[in-house]
């Protein structure tokens, strides 16, 4: 009974506003969380604490190029940091899509060039600093698959911890370039992390293996003077 009643409750979270009509399909390595294998691993996921609050707040990027500025709303939100007035939600505050942009951010990179060509890596951790967070910012060269697995688990089962990755899209079977998303939940048995796609009408939520998700992210940038893709680790401050 239990078991139903946890089942009904991440599909009612995952189901909330989508835009998945015309969504491609997943390759055979990649498992969808709206499938019965995604559900049963999310299930039984041995770190699934950043999940509910991301779910909760799961966005759909507004532009093609803003992956990046949607996975740090998600995680704002998730994490209830201080957010400015939304006028025509007052008297309701909440981080969004426009919103997220302020003067500091502006100094780090403009939003006329997020729009035109995204955020890398290190500007996205530059721009999460704004915030009232910890970040550390690890390129996938730097680091090592076991390193990578054994800390993005560790953050994902402590409450107000989150990880976005950056990865290659076309080294994990998608379409094609690269992405920002967060990461919600990882199952050891399996050795997968769940991706909460922020292009929610191009793919669903994936479960991944965790050493094709780090091929994904040693990958280079060419954005960044090829440096590798890599993760984000994001904690509110106390």
């Amino acid at each position: 009974m239990l078991a139903r009643l946890f089942r009904l409750s991440l599909l009612l979270l995952l189901l909330a506003p989508a835009a998945r009509a015309d969504s491609l399909p997943l390759p055979d390595n990649l498992i969808s969380s709206m499938s019965p294998a995604g559900e049963s691993l999310l299930i039984g996921a041995d770190a699934r604490e950043a999940y509910f609050t991301l779910a909760s707040n799961y966005l759909t990027q507004k532009t093609q190029s803003f992956c990046g500025v949607a996975s740090m709303v998600m995680v704002f939100n998730a994490m209830q940091l201080p957010a400015p007035e939304v006028p025509e939600y007052a008297p309701f505050r909440t981080f969004t899509q426009d919103n997220i942009f302020n003067d500091r951010t502006e100094a780090i990179l403009p939003q006329a060039t997020i729009l035109k060509q995204g955020i890398t890596l290190d500007q996205i951790g530059q721009l999460l600093q704004v915030q009232p967070v910890e970040v550390v910012v690890r390129h996938a060269s730097d680091t090592d698959l076991d390193t990578f697995r054994s800390e993005v688990a560790a953050f994902l089962a402590q409450p107000a911890h989150h990880v976005l990755v950056n990865y290659l899209r076309k080294t994990i079977g998608q379409q094609t370039g690269g992405h920002f998303s967060p990461l919600a939940a990882y199952d050891k048995e399996s050795d997968r992390f769940l991706i909460l796609d922020v292009a929610r009408y191009k793919y669903p939520p994936v479960w991944v293996k965790a050493d094709e998700l780090f091929a994904a992210m040693n990958t280079k940038d060419s954005d960044n003077d090829d440096k590798s893709r890599g993760y984000v680790l994001i904690a509110r401050k106390n």
